[in-house]
């Protein structure tokens, strides 16, 4: 190992015994609160995103609703107390209690038609 190598390899760790410096230096001077407020500040920066990472899956898992269209019977995906529209059908939809539901306007009276066999008069 030559010197010249051994120099490139210091001036590679120079930032961190920088760093290394500053903080042993703010230590012995009294400032430990200043060192300990940027290392917590530094630690909340790294698991901020990690918290937000799991945080939003488990969001997702609770409001997340797949569902059939109460008009068509296209099975599809929608955030639970929204209204969207079927990708099929077009019909407007409420998602509310993970189940999707027709919007209607105030006052609609929503009908389920039943077909009824015809019997004849000879039966």
């Amino acid at each position: 190992m030559s010197f010249k190598s051994f120099q490139l390899n210091l001036l590679n760790l120079r930032p961190w015994f920088t760093l290394l410096a500053v903080v042993l230096l703010l230590a012995s001077v009294g400032l430990g609160w200043l060192v300990n407020s940027l290392l917590i500040i530094f630690g909340l920066l790294l698991l901020a995103p990690i918290v937000a990472f799991f945080g939003f899956r488990w969001w997702l898992q609770r409001n997340l609703v797949a569902d059939q269209c109460p008009v068509c019977g296209y099975e599809f995906t929608g955030l639970n107390n929204t209204q969207l529209q079927c990708p099929n059908c077009q019909e407007l939809l409420l998602v509310q209690n993970s189940h999707f539901q027709r919007f209607t306007p105030e006052g609609t009276i929503d009908v389920t038609a039943v077909e009824v066999p015809a019997k004849s008069l000879e039966e």
